[in-house]
Parts: C-alpha cells; structure tokens; sequence
C-alpha cells in the first residue's frame, strides 16, 4: 500500500508523538546522573602540577625555593593545603639570596592558612654550620618561625658528636635546637674521635 504525501506526513507526527516521552526520560535520567556525581573537597585536588620549581617571596624578597615531582592542591577543602605526594626538596635564603637551610622528605603537607608544614619519611635537613637532622617527621610552623619534631631524630655535628634524641626544636635556620623530651628519654651523645678509637658513646 502506498501513501501519498498528506498520509506520510501524518504518520511522522504520530511517530514522533509517541516517542517524545521516551525521549524526554531519557534525557532526564541522564540530568538526574550527571547532578547525582559526589565531589569531596577534602580528597579530591583541584589543581595538579607535574615537576615544579617555585619561588616563594616573603615581605617582598624570595625566601624559599621549592622542587618537587608532584603538587595537589586542595583548595576547597576545609583547611585548604597543598600535598606532595612524591617527596619535596625546599631551600630557604637569607637577605643576600644564600642558601642557609635545606630539607627534603619523601611526602609533604604544608597548610597553607596555618602556615604549617608536616614533613613525613626519611626527613633530612642541613643548617649553615652544615650540621644534618635525620628523622622520620618534622613540623616546620612558619608563624612561631620554629621547626620541631616529636620522634627521635639524630643530629651529626660535623667534628664534634653525633647527638640522638627523642623530640627536638629550633628556630627556623636550625641552629639554635633544643631536645623537648629528655624526662622521658636518654640523649646519647656519641664522641668523634678522629684516631683508631673510633667513636665514644656517652649516654645522659
């Protein structure tokens, strides 16, 4: 049966009557997945940058350097920070633009509105007097300009003694430190001897 041009018009309209709704559901099944996806502030960054190597100013001079492989911001986060997950490498300057401090560890949070840094892993830092800090975590408060920690760290003094510790604090150049839990730990000082000797362990 053939149909003229009125009755194939006709049949379009009614084709397209009944398929509306479908049409129209599924659209709005789509809506309703797309308004339905989670987004958490706290876990989830909302900027991610490969292979950085940043400058930071303070009071209108450069302070510090920063080198790292991976850097997450989580700006909307109730405290918003910056994570580095694949470890952190920060020089620190004086006025003349000297190096007078180094730290590295393997991860990293610095809290920006605390100005608050946590250093976890295999932290390692260097003062002026090229004296090195080993130890697992290190908080650095930028506002208190102090740097310290509550686990044991080892403190080698180059000619002079290698000191281990439970806890320390120090102002933010690392040369003036103090050991915060010698009540409730020992503080091994070990002598450096430089003839066959070797090295003399004292313990207080």
């Amino acid at each position: 049966m053939k149909l003229n041009q009125r009755q194939f018009i006709v049949l379009v309209i009614v084709i397209l009557i009944f398929a509306m709704p479908f049409f129209f559901a599924s659209c709005g099944q789509e809506q309703k997945n797309t308004i339905n996806l989670e987004f958490d502030p706290e876990t989830t960054a909302t900027l991610n940058t490969d292979s950085v190597t940043m400058l930071i100013s303070d009071s209108g001079l450069i302070r510090y350097k920063v080198i790292t492989k991976t850097w997450d911001v989580y700006q909307q986060a109730k405290e918003p920070y910056s994570y580095f997950p694949d470890g952190v490498y920060l020089e620190q300057f004086d006025t003349a633009f000297s190096v007078v401090f180094t730290i590295k560890a393997d991860t990293a949070w610095n809290f920006e509105r605390k100005k608050l840094w946590r250093l976890k892993g295999h932290v390692f830092a260097r003062n002026v007097e090229n004296e090195t800090f080993a130890s697992d975590e290190v908080f650095w408060d930028q506002q208190k300009q102090q740097i310290y920690s509550n686990v044991p760290v080892t403190i080698d003094r180059p000619q002079r003694t290698l000191l281990i510790a439970e806890g320390f604090k120090s102002n933010q150049q690392m040369t003036d430190y103090e050991f915060t839990n010698v009540h409730s730990s020992r503080v091994v000082f070990v002598e450096k001897n430089e003839g066959e000797g070797g090295n003399e362990e004292k313990k207080e």
